[in-house]
């Protein structure tokens, strides 16, 4: 199984792939499905900042793409110097596949952090 390191280091990866030429603030995911794979995003700026994705919703996307509907965890990387957590957007995204689902954010793969979705956003929307 992935552990926290190597889940963001994924993460980190996908962040090289990012599209920001306008805050030039570049993000990558990684989620981890329930099987144990793993599908990864990052950040695509729009000039229309509305129409902007991030990382999150587009690794969830890829995995939703194939058909997969059941994760673990998701890791979050980004340019700056301290933890990109997920905007809150992408939290009720992240909540809509279940309330226990593990967010891993940090500044570096030696300085971690895990949440569940539900602790970042607690009373998450359901229908």
């Amino acid at each position: 199984m992935m552990d926290d390191r190597g889940l963001y280091l994924k993460a980190k990866e996908a962040m090289a792939n990012a599209y920001a030429p306008y805050s030039d603030f570049k993000v990558g995911a990684a989620v981890l499905t329930a099987a144990g794979d793993i599908f990864t995003g990052a950040n695509v700026e729009s000039a229309s900042y509305g129409a902007t994705l991030c990382a999150e919703r587009a690794a969830i996307s890829a995995a939703i793409a194939a058909g997969v509907r059941e994760f673990s965890a998701i890791a979050v990387a980004a340019s700056g110097t301290e933890p990109a957590y997920p905007c809150g957007i992408c939290r009720q995204v992240i909540f809509e596949f279940g309330p226990d689902i593990r967010v891993i954010v940090g500044a570096d793969p030696d300085h971690l952090e895990a949440y569940t979705i539900a602790e970042l956003l607690p009373h998450g929307f359901r229908l």
